[in-house]
């Protein structure tokens, strides 16, 4: 054997230098995947850093006992930023200071892996590039759906298929809420209980309204639709107005109700909308409770795929964080698909749910149907449950398929009429026909 081949031979057989690994939050994702680390014991990983505020509170907790002992913990992010770090994990959220703190590690050469969808959503296409220029990773799989390998799926697994539409559950939290909700459970009291189980904030607005479940619908939308999205121009409505009467009402109508994400693209324009609607009691999405996520891409090859599992909670998430730190750590490619930017709108053609609470008088049902007539939208069927005060009275008419905005302006003459008690709630119906 040549000199050249010996010393060749001598390099491969070296060992690797070991991967050092900084996590900035040590909250419940956070800790979560230190105990993964911990109990797996993959080789070549070494957790070196943690950064976090009131650290010395962080140090002394349970989860700290899943850290070695060796890691260094601060309050300092410049102590990582200028650490021989391989792998920053970012597990804070938000825009403000992550965006600059990650900006910051990429251009000095470390990768980044991140669950924050946040940031993702808005700026994802800036930093993927770069992280290109700088010759290192930016990975975020577990910004969707925690633990259910959705975007991995989609970029590795459907990147030659052509979707075009992709629909589903992405918010863990919405989903306990309204699956709750179904077995007679008010709002508040759920809302209380999800928040004290640790699947809400103290302000769960980021959920109910919508926002949560947008920003993650923007980011499949690149991946899967090849679709870069405006999050701000994407239609939310909150499940905050759905109330106990409309699950009883959806159950006459063969239905449920879940916060559906869903994005479908129409040549230059994509169709997307996150909000309360009715699923058929048919649709798997129905069938998913508590935290569960689902989410079903249509593909034009491949036709319908779905993921499913539990998308709330550490350690699933922190099970999404820990896989794609493997795929760094072993040096595999990323995938770059072409995205191009695409208008977005929130106008669908489909059937509508309207509950209206009334102070009951002649001529109400007339005056809600001319209303609709005035504006084109036809009246499929009118539901009212017995047992309700004529003074606050429940009861539902459901349209024939119309689009979005003559519902829209139908309801804005409604919610004016003296008999109204509350503004009218409109819900999209989900069309039986349909696969998912």
């Amino acid at each position: 054997m040549t000199t050249r081949k010996v010393a060749a031979a001598k390099k491969s057989a070296a060992p690797a230098k070991p991967v050092k690994v900084a996590i900035l939050g040590f909250g419940t994702v956070g800790s979560s995947v230190a105990k993964v680390l911990a109990a797996s014991k993959f080789p070549g990983i070494e957790l070196t850093h943690i950064y976090n505020r009131s650290i010395d509170r962080k140090r002394t907790s349970v989860a700290a006992k899943f850290v070695p002992k060796a890691a260094v913990w601060t309050e300092d992010i410049n102590v990582i930023l200028n650490a021989r770090v391989d792998v920053v994990i970012e597990l804070m959220g938000g825009l403000n200071p992550a965006e600059g703190w990650l900006r910051k590690a990429l251009g000095s050469g470390k990768s980044v892996i991140t669950a924050n969808k946040q940031l993702i959503a808005y700026r994802g296409a800036s930093l993927a590039k770069l992280a290109a220029a700088n010759g290192v990773h930016l990975v975020y799989g577990a910004a969707v759906a925690g633990g259910v390998p959705v975007i991995p799926g989609l970029v590795q697994g459907l990147g030659g298929d052509h979707a075009t539409r992709i629909s589903g559950l992405i918010n863990g939290t919405c989903n306990y809420i309204l699956t709750r909700m179904e077995t007679g459970a008010d709002y508040a009291t759920v809302l209380g209980d999800a928040q004290s189980l640790g699947y809400a904030e103290s302000d769960p607005s980021a959920d109910v309204d919508g926002y949560d479940a947008r920003a993650k619908l923007c980011i499949l939308s690149r991946i899967a639709l090849h679709a870069e999205l405006d999050p701000d121009a994407v239609a939310t409505q909150s499940i905050a107005d759905v109330d106990a009467i409309d699950f009883a009402y959806a159950k006459e109508l063969s239905c449920t109700i879940r916060q559906v994400s869903s994005a479908q693209l129409e040549g230059a324009i994509v169709h997307a909308r996150v909000a309360p609607m009715l699923v058929p009691l048919s649709s798997p999405m129905a069938w998913s409770h508590g935290t569960q996520n689902m989410v079903i891409v249509s593909g034009r090859f491949g036709g319908d795929v779905v993921f499913s599992g539990h998308g709330a909670g550490g350690e699933p998430t922190a099970v999404a964080v820990v896989s794609d730190l493997l795929a760094v750590s072993q040096g595999s490619h990323a995938v770059h698909l072409p995205v191009r930017k695409r208008a977005v709108t929130g106008e669908f053609m489909a059937s509508h749910y309207l509950r209206f609470i009334v102070d009951d008088k002649p001529g109400i049902v007339s005056a809600i149907s001319g209303a609709l007539a005035k504006v084109g939208a036809n009246i499929d069927s009118l539901l009212q449950r017995p047992g309700y005060p004529k003074h606050r009275l429940p009861f539902v008419v459901t349209t024939e398929p119309c689009l979005t905005s003559t519902i829209t302006k139908a309801l804005a003459s409604i919610g004016k009429m003296d008999c109204m008690l509350e503004h009218p709630l409109c819900l999209q119906m989900l069309d039986p026909e349909e696969k998912v």
